[in-house]
């Protein structure tokens, strides 16, 4: 049985709901009373967690590579305005809304962690999470800075007591398909270049820009094409401009998304 790592929280408990079922059921009380809002097989538990299955076509689930980012970023502003804690157990994720929980589990040793998404990135082809300093050693990437992951999109509860009976308030899982999307085809030291490739591209988009990115002390400018409201459009798009020769094109969550 894989081991699941969870920092304490504000909550009095927290519970994590898979995307995904795939264990088998074990019996622990409380049980919790069946929730109408989620249509999905019967709940089963893990170490003292309640997970619930969801919807296959409401759920996410990707498998890839997770890095992480540390020091350099420690106390500066994450996508959502709050300041990046390395020592905290969040992520940053490139379409993911923020504040979506996904389970992330190392494919190498089996470990599994809960985290937060409070950030955008990597904006590395390949990479699909960015942990922070904490969740990579407790994922045990820390040292090889690089791991085979899968991620999942999770939800929370909290638990709710009325008189002898105990309750779960399930907190809504977030839509990731909707949203607003672009299509990342460039990233470079000089402005200039990207300057240039937005030029050579502005013909074919309504919508070019050229967002700074500042990434281990250096300054990368990103090149991102389109604005979808669908995340499949814009992976649809994305295919169209790996065929025509720019194979490190990725999906992006646009900026203040």
């Amino acid at each position: 049985m894989e081991r699941i790592s969870l920092i304490k929280s504000r909550y009095t408990s927290l519970l994590v709901l898979l995307v995904l079922a795939g264990c088998s059921t074990t019996p622990s009380p409380p049980k919790p009373p069946p929730q109408a809002e989620l249509k999905t097989q019967r709940p089963y538990q893990i170490n003292g967690i309640w997970y619930y299955p969801l919807p296959s076509a409401e759920g996410y689930r990707e498998e890839g590579f997770a890095s992480w980012y540390g020091r350099d970023f420690h106390g500066k502003p994450t996508s959502c305005g709050e300041p990046y804690d390395m020592y905290a157990m969040t992520a940053a994720h490139k379409t993911l809304p923020l504040g979506t929980y996904v389970k992330v589990t190392n494919l190498q040793n089996g470990n599994s962690i809960i985290l937060r998404v409070n950030d955008r990135g990597p904006f590395v082809s390949g990479r699909i999470i960015d942990l922070s300093c904490r969740a990579a050693q407790e994922l045990g990437s820390y040292q090889k800075g690089l791991a085979r992951v899968r991620v999942e999109a999770v939800q929370v509860a909290t638990e709710q007591h009325i008189g002898q009976n105990t309750y779960w308030k399930v907190d809504p899982l977030p839509s990731f398909r909707y949203g607003s999307f672009a299509v990342q085809i460039g990233a470079f030291v000089e402005q200039m270049n990207a300057q240039r490739l937005k030029e050579k591209m502005s013909g074919g988009y309504g919508s070019i820009q050229i967002f700074p990115f500042h990434d281990k002390g250096c300054q990368y400018f990103r090149v991102q094409v389109g604005n979808y409201q669908d995340i499949l459009l814009a992976q649809q798009e994305m295919r169209r401009l790996q065929g025509m020769g720019f194979v490190d094109a990725f999906v992006v969550a646009m900026e203040g998304g």
